[in-house]
């Protein structure tokens, strides 16, 4: 399985339960710790546990390995680890107060995060 495989799995399943603002970030020249963010907001605390889980299955279905899941218990900001892809799924308050998107950008190059509507 590639890498955009796994990445085009992970947004599969945010989608499947209806994650919103869903955006890709490339930081493979700036960190060697993963080759991509994913960040995507959802409606509830239950919903990023529910997105998660559904992460975390789709992954197990096709044989990728997940290192682990973090801030489950309060919901706020769930981070899934597939090694390569890192998921970060957030309340939009607890979003737009770290700001992944802006500390993730390589300032030299002030790339934009690409928007993800769908790829199907």
């Amino acid at each position: 399985m590639t890498l955009n495989d796994i990445k085009k799995a992970v947004v599969e399943a945010l989608e499947d339960i209806k994650a919103f603002d869903i955006e890709i970030i490339d930081v493979r020249k700036i960190t060697t710790v993963t080759s991509y963010m994913v960040i995507a907001s959802a409606n509830s605390s239950r919903q990023t546990k529910a997105l998660a889980h559904n992460v975390c299955e789709k992954m197990r279905s096709l044989n990728v390995h997940v290192n682990g899941v973090e801030g489950e218990k309060e919901g706020e900001w769930v981070l899934v680890d597939v090694d390569d892809v890192i998921v970060h799924i957030m309340l939009p308050t607890t979003r737009a107060y770290y700001n992944l998107e802006e500390l993730w950008i390589e300032p030299a190059k002030k790339q934009t995060p690409k928007k993800i509507n769908s790829f199907r």
